[in-house]
C-alpha cells in the first residue's frame, strides 16, 4: 500500500511544483496575458496612450502595488509578529526620494539616483527606528512607528518646498519610456514575482525559521541562542526596503507625489489587508489585496437603479467595506488562505471517503 509520501515523493517534478505553486502560476500566466487579453475583448491597443487596455493596466498596476505593501507588511507583521503602524513611512520616503531625484536631474539619470537613494535611505531608517524602538513591546512599539510616521506626513503637509498639502508631479521629469503604460505594467508585474519569490525563499530559510519562531515564541528563540533583536532589526529594515519599492511604483503610476503617501491610511490598508487574506500565508496579503480594492472600485461606482430614482451606493461604500470585512473575519477566522489551509485537509478527507477504490485499496 502506498503511503501519502511514497505518493508525493512518485509524482514527477511538473504536478509537484503546481502542486505547490499552482494558484501562483495561473495568476503569473493571468498578469503576462492581461493587457492583450482586455485589448481583445474591449477592442482597444494595449500598447497606445489611452483606451480600455491602457485604463485597465493602471487599474491593475495600483492592485498589484497595494499587494506587494502587503506582502511587505505581512513580512514584519504574518511572519514575524512585530505590529507596526509606521510602514506608510516608508512607502511615503520611496515616492518622495524617487520624486525629488526625478525633479532635479530628469530623465533616466535622475530615475536611476532616486531608486538608489530611495533604498539606501530606507535601509538607514529601517535600521534607525529599529534600533531605537524594539526594545518597545507591542502595542508601545506600534504607537512610536505611527507617531514617526505622522511626523512625517505634517512635516511634508506644510512644507512649500515639496508642494506642502498637493506635492509635486513628475510628469516631465520622468523618462519617455516610464510614459508608456505598457512597459510600467510589466515592470510592476516582474517586480511583483521577484517579491513574491524572494519572500517565499527567505521564509524557507533558516533565517525564516528563526523569524517564525520569534513570532510564535520569541522567550523559546532567546533560550535557545539567537539574538530575537537582530532578527527583527533585519525583518523590519527588509520589510521597509520592499515598502520604498512599492512606493517608487506608485509615484510612477500616478506620476506624482503628496503627502497623503505618509498617511495612515497606506498602513491601516495592508494590515486589512493581510487579515483578509491570511495572516502569515504567502498568497493570502495579495489575495486580500487585490479582493478588497476591487471590492472598494465597485461599489464607489455602483447605483442602484429602483423604478423611477437612483440610488448612489458608492456614498455609503466605507459602511458597507466595513460590514463585508467583519463578515469575512467571522466566516474566515483565520483569513480566506489561513482557513483554507486548514480545512484543506478535511475536506480532502471527507471527499475521498466517497471515492471509488479507496476502501479495496485501505483494506
Amino acid at each position: 500500500m502506498q503511503t501519502p509520501a511514497t505518493s508525493i515523493q512518485q509524482k514527477p517534478a511538473w504536478r509537484r511544483t503546481l502542486d505547490t505553486n499552482g494558484v501562483f502560476l495561473l495568476w503569473t500566466a493571468f498578469l503576462l496575458i492581461f493587457p492583450f487579453l482586455v485589448g481583445a475583448i474591449s477592442g482597444t491597443s494595449p500598447t497606445g496612450r489611452r483606451g480600455e487596455s491602457v485604463f485597465q493596466q493602471g487599474v491593475m498596476i495600483e492592485y498589484l502595488t497595494y499587494a506587494m505593501l502587503a506582502m511587505s507588511y505581512n513580512l514584519i507583521f504574518g511572519f514575524t509578529g512585530v505590529i507596526s503602524f509606521g510602514h506608510a513611512l516608508f512607502f511615503g520616503a520611496g515616492g518622495y526620494i524617487l520624486g525629488g531625484a526625478a525633479r532635479a536631474l530628469g530623465g533616466e539619470t535622475g530615475v536611476i539616483v532616486g531608486v538608489v537613494l530611495a533604498i539606501v535611505a530606507s535601509t538607514g531608517l529601517g535600521l534607525l527606528i529599529g534600533i531605537v524602538s524594539l526594545r518597545l513591546k507591542g502595542v508601545y512599539y506600534a504607537m512610536f512607528t505611527l507617531a514617526v510616521a505622522e511626523m512625517f506626513y505634517i512635516f511634508f503637509r506644510r512644507n512649500p518646498e515639496t508642494g506642502s498639502e498637493d506635492g509635486f508631479g513628475l510628469g516631465s521629469s520622468l523618462p519617455e519610456l516610464l510614459g508608456q503604460r505598457i512597459v510600467l505594467f510589466y515592470l510592476t508585474v516582474i517586480l511583483f514575482i521577484l517579491m513574491f519569490l524572494f519572500i517565499r525563499r527567505l521564509m524557507f530559510s533558516p533565517t525564516g525559521a528563526v523569524l517564525l519562531g520569534i513570532r510564535e515564541n520569541e522567550n523559546r528563540a532567546k533560550t535557545v541562542g539567537y539574538n530575537t533583536l537582530r532578527y527583527k532589526l533585519f525583518a523590519i529594515t527588509l520589510a521597509g526596503v520592499l515598502a520604498t519599492i512599492t512606493g517608487m511604483l506608485y509615484a510612477l503610476l500616478n506620476r506624482k507625489v503628496g503627502p497623503e503617501m505618509f498617511f495612515v491610511n497606506f498602513t491601516v490598508n495592508p494590515l486589512l489587508h493581510t487579515i483578509v487574506g491570511g495572516i502569515g500565508t504567502f498568497i493570502g496579503p495579495i489575495l486580500g489585496a487585490v479582493g478588497l480594492s476591487w471590492l472598494e472600485r465597485t461599489i464607489r461606482s455602483t447605483v442602484l437603479t429602483v423604478g423611477e430614482s437612483q440610488i448612489n451606493i458608492g456614498q455609503w461604500w466605507a459602511i458597507i467595506l466595513g460590514v463585508i470585512f467583519v463578515a469575512v473575519v467571522l466566516i474566515f477566522p483565520y483569513g480566506v488562505v489561513g482557513t483554507w489551509n486548514r480545512a484543506a485537509p478535511h475536506i480532502r478527507k471527507w471527499i475521498s471517503r466517497f471515492l471509488p477504490g479507496r476502501n479495496a485499496e485501505s483494506g
